[in-house]
């Protein structure tokens, strides 16, 4: 069993960047994939990145080139550097981890951009 405990969110203005971490109850080192998906008011939840425990990382269209994920596998976390936020980036973002069992899913943390 995985606990995911998000945090880093805040109200930030367009243009401006943060960094989410996401903090597991355990080593992620075998983790198959660690990631982020958002949910923006009245829209369905959406797939954001992922990464592999081989460091693989993939990206939804709209955020390639604004949006980074890591892992440290030292200190069980997982980060999404935000840059050149956007209005259209405000929503709850939620870290998810998959392993062979199942998926688990953090409580998320708010992001709001706006001026």
């Amino acid at each position: 069993q995985v606990q995911l405990v998000e945090s880093g969110g805040g109200l930030v203005q367009p243009g401006g960047s943060l960094r989410l971490s996401c903090a597991a109850s355990r080593s992620i080192f075998s983790i198959n994939a660690m990631g982020w998906h958002r949910q923006a008011p009245g829209k369905e939840r959406e797939f954001v990145a992922v990464i592999t425990s081989r460091g693989s990382a993939n990206y939804q269209d709209s955020v390639k080139g604004r949006f980074t994920i890591s892992r440290d596998n030292g200190k069980n976390t997982v980060y999404l550097q935000i840059e050149s936020l956007k209005p259209e980036d405000t929503a709850v973002y939620y870290c998810f981890a998959q392993t062979t069992t199942r998926n688990y899913w953090g409580q998320g943390t708010q992001v709001t951009v706006s001026s």
